[in-house]
């Protein structure tokens, strides 16, 4: 079955001002090998999130939100003009998105370290001391308090948990919002 955007999907990702990467269908089912169950990351509350490795060889986080979605094409549209407004050193970047008729998926920069929760509770829990978990919280509350009071326009990310939260022993955590 061919995929492809409609003009209307042109036009409203044509009004986005930071216009992201445009990806299709089929080069995100590539990198991600057919949206393979070994390369599935996690499953948020908006549908599952894949590994994948783009042409040029980078890493990848894609989102596949479910269809069918509760949210409608204009506010996915607005979300991704949001999003890619954002840019913080402790958020997870957005590289594009992808929109082929009812497909809808997000592709973010790949973060290779376990989340929070992962290293605190998962099966090779990762021993933290305590200067390291308070700058984990502390550069985590910044890119929360980024969102919070610093970006145009204002956003509340509505999904704070540890397993949305990367962690790096090398003194930096970002917050993602693609888990």
């Amino acid at each position: 079955m061919k995929r492809s955007r409609s003009k209307e999907d042109d036009e409203l990702l044509g009004a986005i001002d930071n216009k992201p990467n445009i990806f299709s269908y089929a080069e995100l089912r590539t990198a991600t090998e057919d949206f393979s169950p070994t390369n599935k990351l996690g499953e948020g509350g908006f549908g599952p999130v894949y590994k994948g490795m783009l042409s040029d060889g980078r890493e990848i986080a894609v989102k596949k939100l479910l269809v069918p979605s509760h949210q409608g094409k204009s506010q996915f549209i607005a979300e991704i003009s949001i999003i890619s407004s954002v840019q913080h050193h402790n958020l997870v970047k957005l590289y594009g998105c992808c929109i082929e008729v009812e497909d809808r998926l997000l592709v973010y920069e790949y973060l290779e370290k376990k989340s929070l929760d992962q290293a605190l509770f998962g099966k090779t829990v990762l021993h933290l001391d305590w200067p390291t978990r308070y700058n984990i919280c502390l550069q985590a509350a910044k890119g929360l308090a980024y969102l919070h009071e610093e970006s145009k326009p204002r956003i509340v990310h509505r999904d704070v948990k540890a397993s949305n939260i990367p962690c790096f022993a090398i003194n930096r955590s970002w917050y993602s919002v693609y888990a």
